[in-house]
């Protein structure tokens, strides 16, 4: 069942997929009806999750579900898994490799593999205050919080 994202409490869990290439705006509109379509069907054993999305910097799908109502199951995950698989093969886009880092470039949004961002901090040309996307948070609450960092401030923090 799907409700606006700012009635989820922020305990809610959250899965965040980021695509290796922005979204048109015309492919946002249709993923985001894709979307709404799905979490209202979404269930785990045949009981609906309450459960929502945001769609960020028309790169970001972040799915959420209240765990209170009802908890996301093995089951229910792998059909939000199957969901994100058919949009990658709808759009041609990948949205499940974690080898990834995407970042803040000024107002650009870069996306690299981890090989490259790591030659690019020895390189100098991301520092430690480089705003970074850290799609490890686990709920609504650190999404808040911890999201768009510094480097410094997240798992990154490892490369410099």
């Amino acid at each position: 069942m799907y409700v606006p994202f700012e009635n989820l409490p922020e305990e809610s869990r959250i899965w965040i997929y980021q695509s290796n290439r922005k979204f048109s705006d015309a492919e946002f509109s249709e993923i985001e009806t894709d979307l709404q379509s799905f979490l209202n069907e979404w269930a785990a054993h045949g009981t609906s999750l309450e459960s929502s999305y945001l769609l960020k910097y028309n790169r970001f799908i972040i799915i959420s579900v209240n765990q209170e109502v009802q908890a996301a199951t093995g089951c229910s995950i792998d059909s939000s898994v199957e969901f994100i698989q058919s949009l990658e093969k709808k759009y041609n886009v990948d949205l499940l490799d974690k080898m990834n880092v995407t970042f803040k470039l000024g107002e650009h949004i870069a996306h690299k593999p981890l090989i490259d961002f790591k030659k690019m901090v020895k390189d100098k040309a991301v520092t430690e205050n480089t705003i970074v996307f850290n799609n490890l948070v686990n709920n609504i609450e650190e999404f808040n919080e911890s999201w768009e960092v510094p480097a410094i401030d997240s798992w990154h923090s490892r490369f410099f």
